[in-house]
């Protein structure tokens, strides 16, 4: 009797943790729109307050047959140039950066994204940066 109760009881925590893993990924993938155009309009309010010509136009959804760091690729105004929105670790918090990569590839700057991101850039080492660069550049 003892047993039977146990098992029962697991049974409904599991199926509590599945509804809820199912829900948090239903808003995730029904807000993922709202979440890039969010994106977007952050990225250029960043050009922005830096006196930066440079604005974000469009998602552009780049298909790779690679696993590539994960981020959002964005076409930049009146240029040939997109740029790929990431996020990097340094001493446990997550930085926005945005890579500016040329139509052939190459990655020509890296921006931080955020005042934060601003102050701790220096302190990223450099090949940490170049393993990112080479990974965007693989996309």
């Amino acid at each position: 009797m003892i047993k039977d109760y146990d098992f029962k009881e697991k049974l409904i925590l599991l199926g509590w943790i599945t509804a809820l893993l199912l829900l948090i990924s239903l808003i995730f993938i029904s807000s993922n729109g709202l979440q890039r155009k969010q994106l977007m309009r952050t990225v250029n309010n960043v050009f922005y307050y830096r006196d930066d010509s440079r604005r974000v136009t469009e998602y552009t959804l780049k298909n790779t047959v690679k696993s590539g760091i994960m981020g959002y690729w964005f076409s930049i105004n009146n240029s040939t140039d997109k740029i790929f929105v990431f996020t990097v670790f340094q001493d446990g918090i997550l930085l926005p950066l945005g890579a500016v990569v040329s139509h052939n590839g190459e990655v020509r700057e890296i921006i931080p994204m955020s005042e934060h991101a601003l102050s701790v850039f220096k302190n990223i080492p450099d090949n940490i940066l170049q393993i990112y660069i080479k990974k965007i550049e693989m996309n």
